[in-house]
């Protein structure tokens, strides 16, 4: 699943971080807080059900996303908290079955989700690497991730402290990564940048504003994405195959096409279809 080659150790880690929707009940429909004008279909408040939220878990008008420009709900991946929470935390009750846990079962949800998200980094960091010593730190951290994720206690772990050190194993990863290429020129603001057919390998755009910039046809090996916005993003006729940190709620809110390539661990949206 992850586009380079990492130990079969985590082979049922990579399986777990993808979305299956019908395995879930519903949660990222109800737990989450949402804006109309962020592309949902209303302004919801934490912990109310959608109102297109059906007594299945499904969502009622799905196949009209893309015409509704429902960009919020098109965008999220909960990377797999959702049937996590769903099947393993919360065996034979939800959110529905037993409101009085309602409450309980959103918080176990969210943490679930960034802890989903810490892991689906360090694998990308994992594959990156060839230094002995900095694979072990990776390990290690990938190994808590997967305990703190199956205890009944997650709501008291402190993950803070634990997301500081993923923070400073995944800079020195991406320092690394840096160095390796031939551009080291960094950046924050892109916002509406016209980046069109330019060579940007190697270049650092983590946690930068991509909001609308044009990469139409741009050069991206080793391009670092981590935890950038790139919400209306051109990346149409560009290939993305190359590129590092990259995540499937990135891609989601980003404008691509038939010509979009894509890293192998990441799925063309139903909504680029024809584009």
């Amino acid at each position: 699943m992850i586009k380079k080659e990492v130990t079969n150790k985590y082979a049922d880690l990579e399986v777990a971080l993808q979305i299956d929707c019908k395995k879930c009940s519903g949660l990222c429909c109800v737990a989450l807080y949402c804006m109309k004008s962020d592309g949902f279909p209303e302004n919801k408040q934490a912990g109310v059900p959608c109102k297109h939220l059906t007594t299945d878990f499904c969502c009622d008008i799905h196949p009209l996303l893309a015409a509704k420009k429902m960009k919020g709900c098109l965008a999220y991946d909960c990377f797999g908290a959702g049937q996590k929470v769903t099947q393993s935390s919360y065996v034979n009750e939800n959110w529905k079955t037993n409101p009085d846990k309602a409450d309980e079962i959103f918080q176990v949800f969210m943490k679930v989700f960034q802890l989903h998200q810490i892991a689906w980094y360090l694998l990308e960091a994992l594959s990156l690497v060839s230094d002995d010593r900095a694979k072990d730190e990776i390990d290690a951290l990938l190994v808590e991730n997967i305990q703190m994720t199956a205890t009944t206690e997650i709501l008291v772990i402190d993950i803070a402290s634990y997301k500081m050190r993923v923070d400073q194993a995944l800079k020195k990863v991406s320092d690394q990564v840096a160095a390796d290429s031939s551009d080291g020129t960094n950046g924050k603001d892109y916002f509406g940048k016209n980046f069109k057919g330019a060579n940007l390998d190697g270049r650092d755009f983590s946690m930068a504003l991509m909001i609308a910039a044009n990469l139409k046809g741009c050069s991206l090996k080793k391009t670092n994405f981590l935890g950038a916005d790139m919400r209306d993003a051109n990346i149409k006729d560009t290939d993305l195959s190359g590129c590092v940190f990259l995540t499937q709620m990135q891609i989601n809110a980003a404008q691509g096409n038939a010509k979009t390539k894509l890293p192998a661990n990441l799925s063309r949206p139903f909504s680029w279809q024809g584009e």
